[in-house]
């Protein structure tokens, strides 16, 4: 898979704090048997009402939004169920890379492994590139995952943590099978030397 070291582009502001996944992907869009077609449950009650027509408040239908890359969120993004659906939703959409001030546990690690960068920056952080979207949409922010880095449209630099773990995972496009086989060679030379040690630990 082709390596991921810069996500650049537009940002959508979406300051909700405590945005759950069953909001992010409502359970009607989870009767499926593969992940096609998630991008129309995305967000659903919040980009529609209750007819199925477009509401025009919402920015994720507001044309100077459009085919944003990177979404803004809020505290405790993607906190509630566990659904994988809320990601792939996400990545249909168009979204590479969520900042937000923190992430519910289970979501990060679900975002992790299928490639969605989340991006952990301080509030106050966070609503300056609020403000930057809001003020001035359609400017370009600019996410370098090997430096861990996220420059504003103003030239303002902000580095994130990230594990190694999470941070390979992303730029190569790994899940934990691909990790897991990376270090097939480590795994068989520990079991070697973890069986000469303890012989009588050999399955037979």
């Amino acid at each position: 898979m082709t390596r991921l070291t810069i996500i650049e582009g537009s940002a959508v502001p979406l300051p909700i704090d405590n945005l759950d996944t069953d909001q992010i992907m409502p359970k009607q869009f989870l009767r499926i048997i593969d992940k096609a077609g998630l991008a129309d449950g995305l967000l659903y009650d919040l980009r529609f009402n209750e007819h199925g027509v477009p509401r025009a408040d919402c920015v994720l239908n507001q044309p100077r939004y459009a085919n944003a890359r990177v979404l803004l969120g809020g505290s405790n993004f993607g906190c509630g169920s566990s659904r994988e659906h809320a990601v792939w939703g996400l990545q249909q959409y168009g979204v590479q890379a969520v900042i937000a001030p923190s992430f519910a546990e289970i979501f990060y690690s679900n975002a992790m492994n299928n490639r969605l960068l989340l991006v952990q920056l301080e509030r106050g952080v966070v609503d300056a590139l609020l403000r930057d979207a809001i003020d001035a949409p359609g400017t370009s922010l600019a996410i370098d995952l090997e430096r861990q880095t996220v420059t504003s449209a103003s030239g303002h630099v902000y580095a994130y943590p990230i594990g190694a773990r999470h941070k390979r995972m992303v730029i190569e496009g790994m899940d934990t099978v691909d990790l897991t086989l990376a270090s097939v060679a480590e795994i068989e030379a520990f079991e070697r030397g973890h069986f000469v040690r303890h012989p009588w630990a050999q399955v037979m």
